[in-house]
């Protein structure tokens, strides 16, 4: 992040960003998001600062020791591949997209470890099918979960991990790590009392069929009152107190990495 103190810059160091994407051609006609190149200069730059405020000696102790966490692939999929302005789909077949975007990650993941990572967790996809505006959008289903959309996921994954033991294999002292996001999202979704929710298919926002980002707040109409009660805040993104749940699984690989 560019914008961090000096003063930060060596408290913690995460390779991670919620609009990452892997294809380069997203950053065209969707705003904010960060391709994974850049991603690559922003660690480029963060370690010069590191180095000229902690020195090279330190500066390179704290790369290689920190744990990177990384996550795309998402925004990818479900608002570039399947959209009809970016025409990803008349380019590549599904297994071949998953393909690109696999090469892509196994790019960005060597070239950090080429800057000095050693310590990285990299998440699957999760059940991209069943975030309301997938289920809103279909129709033919009943406003059931994307089957289709989760079985790419699944297979997705399957690439993943297969690159990621790759790595593990080719690059020495590479501690790289797979987050099953997938499983654990479907496990709550077919089991919501779990984590005491109550609805597992709608966003709490508004009608939580469709409205998602700057469209939602707590004022909007329609929102629920207690937003711990529902998985997802908006159509796309899940709440709060489901990325504290996802972000203490992370954490657990992550310490896992460590020792």
């Amino acid at each position: 992040e560019p914008r961090v103190a000096e003063s930060s810059v060596q408290k913690t160091t995460f390779i991670r960003k919620e609009n990452t994407v892997a294809d380069p051609l997203l950053r065209v006609h969707m705003q904010g998001v960060i391709p994974m190149w850049k991603e690559v200069e922003y660690f480029k730059e963060y370690q010069r600062r590191l180095a000229k405020h902690a020195g090279r000696a330190r500066a390179r102790h704290i790369v290689a020791n920190a744990v990177y966490v990384v996550s795309v692939g998402t925004n990818d999929f479900l608002e570039n591949y399947y959209l009809l302005v970016t025409g990803r789909f008349f380019e590549f077949t599904v297994a071949e997209y998953q393909d690109f975007l696999v090469a892509r990650a196994a790019e960005f993941l060597t070239a950090i470890y080429r800057l000095g990572a050693r310590r990285v967790t990299f998440a699957g996809l999760s059940a991209i099918g069943c975030v309301p505006l997938e289920r809103t959008l279909n129709l033919l289903g009943g406003g059931a979960c994307n089957e289709e959309y989760n079985q790419v996921a699944r297979d997705y994954n399957v690439k993943v991990k297969a690159m990621i033991a790759r790595l593990r294999a080719e690059l020495r002292g590479y501690r790289l790590a797979y987050i099953n996001v997938y499983d654990d999202m479907v496990d709550l979704i077919d089991h919501p009392e779990k984590l005491g929710l109550e609805n597992v298919s709608e966003g709490c926002c508004a009608t939580g069929k469709v409205e998602m980002g700057f469209m939602c707040n707590d004022k909007s109409p329609l929102t629920c009152d207690d937003a711990d009660k529902y998985f997802f805040w908006d159509s796309f993104h899940p709440t709060e107190k489901i990325n504290r749940f996802f972000a203490k699984g992370t954490t657990a690989v992550s310490l896992s990495l460590l020792t």
